[in-house]
């Protein structure tokens, strides 16, 4: 009797395995049998919770990710540096210090942290950096600082951006760059209505705007552009006329912005700065030397949030941002090489090195934004399948996010891309692991690809 019973279970299982598999199969073809996908490319690969192969169409081809790109990056960083890493932010002096006069200069310096003064964690607010600072520096018994204030941005190379994002992108804030010294995730807002500028979140440092916008439209449709380095930004586009629209985009120096702000502090705090900001990057450009951050006098120490916290947001509001300061650091803890080039390489043999086909993943970034980034849906479903046999999965499947159609997965949008991976359960408890991934497509693409997901539902 008991063999009966189990020849029946398994009968049953494989009917409705079948059933999924035609279900997936139908829907897949009928998208790209249809008038917006004429010219489409599409990738689908289904895996049961332990990765085993369900169902696929064109599951090993290579296409365009965004910002499913990041689900490579997010895991491998777990693991490499684990969920308790933290970035640090430090402040020392040079010189010495006499009668609450220090005769040198106030350094502050970072690793590479992306979230110092960022508004997603309620500790870790600009305000929350400002007391600190000030507090140590009190603390110190520095009255009068007779030097300079310099921001030692040096920790990371000096290419804040992964070759190959479009410049369409640079100048938003889903476009800002890498530094060694970031502050409020190197982006600002401002409130537009119509044409005319009424406000800044905070004071632009030594920024010209070039003002091309045109009022119309129901939409924001308006581009910044800005560089690294550039003390000239250029808006255009539409906005719509009659009302205030906030507007975001890249600061083009960060380590010179919070120079700024600290210099604002000092002053609000009654501290006297007789010399200037200068930053190292800065000073290079000049053709001079960079001043090393003293190892001795420090007088603070700031942590930013651990990694568990970090890739949650990482990957819940896909924050570009962060994926590339990852690979930075990627890059510099396992290569001794803070480049792009050397973080995306090492990514790369890291996933490699999983059980994944080189040739399905082609990185050029860690978060998407780059159109020279290829994965195969198959290639994500492998990685997926294999965060969820790491003591650190619970930190990185907090942070997917639930989709309109319910389903906890990573999204990617960019022009004519669009895709998503991540994990589902279905009515019936049946675990699935999936990605899905479509190039050149005419529309939207997000309804036409939960339609096929929802067959898993």
């Amino acid at each position: 009797m008991k063999k009966a019973f189990a020849v029946l279970a398994l009968s049953t299982q494989a009917v409705f395995a079948q059933n999924i598999t035609q279900k997936l199969d139908k829907a897949a073809k009928d998208l790209m049998d249809s008038s917006g996908a004429i010219a489409s490319s599409l990738s689908l690969y289904v895996a049961d919770d332990n990765g085993n192969f369900i169902y696929e169409y064109q599951g090993n081809k290579g296409l365009s990710t965004a910002s499913t790109q990041k689900i490579f990056t997010a895991a491998a960083a777990l693991e490499t540096l684990g969920k308790n890493y933290t970035y640090k932010t430090t402040s020392a002096y040079s010189g010495n210090i006499s009668g609450g006069v220090l005769n040198g200069n106030l350094f502050i310096s970072s690793n590479g942290d992306p979230t110092l003064g960022s508004w997603r964690y309620e500790a870790y607010k600009p305000e929350s950096f400002k007391q600190k600072l000030m507090d140590a520096v009190k603390k110190s018994g520095i009255t009068k600082i007779s030097g300079d204030l310099v921001i030692d941005d040096s920790y990371f190379d000096h290419q804040t951006i992964p070759g190959g994002w479009p410049w369409d992108d640079l100048g938003n804030y889903y476009g800002a760059g890498v530094w060694g010294v970031n502050w409020r995730e190197n982006q600002f807002d401002i409130n537009i209505n119509g044409t005319d500028f009424k406000s800044f979140s905070y004071p632009l440092e030594g920024i010209k705007w070039l003002n091309d916008l045109k009022a119309g439209g129901s939409s924001d449709q308006s581009l910044i552009f800005t560089a690294p380095h550039s003390e000239v930004a250029l808006i255009n586009g539409t906005l719509p006329a009659g009302k205030t629209v906030t507007v975001s985009g890249s600061t083009p120096n960060p380590p010179l912005q919070l120079g700024a702000e600290v210099k604002q502090w000092l002053k609000e705090s009654g501290i006297e700065l007789s010399g200037k900001i200068i930053t190292n990057s800065q000073l290079e450009i000049e053709g001079k030397q960079p001043l090393e951050t003293p190892k001795n006098n420090i007088i603070l120490t700031y942590q930013s949030p651990t990694l568990d916290k970090i890739i949650y947001w990482f990957l819940r509001k896909s924050v570009n941002l962060y994926g590339e300061t990852l690979i930075k650091t990627l890059g510099k803890e396992k290569k001794g090489n803070s480049s792009f080039k050397s973080g995306v390489a090492y990514l790369k043999e890291f996933w490699k090195s999983k059980g994944i086909n080189a040739n399905m993943i082609n990185f050029a970034d860690g978060s998407g934004l780059s159109p020279q980034n290829y994965a195969s849906a198959r290639a994500e479903v492998q990685a997926l399948a294999y965060a969820k046999k790491q003591p650190w999965f619970e930190s990185y499947y907090d942070g997917f996010p639930i989709q309109d159609n319910g389903m906890k997965m990573k999204s990617g949008t960019m022009r004519d891309t669009k895709s998503y991976a991540g994990y589902h359960t279905s009515k019936d408890g049946k675990k699935y692991i999936f990605s899905v991934i479509i190039n050149n497509y005419q529309g939207s693409g997000s309804a036409e690809l939960q339609k096929i997901l929802n067959v898993l539902k």
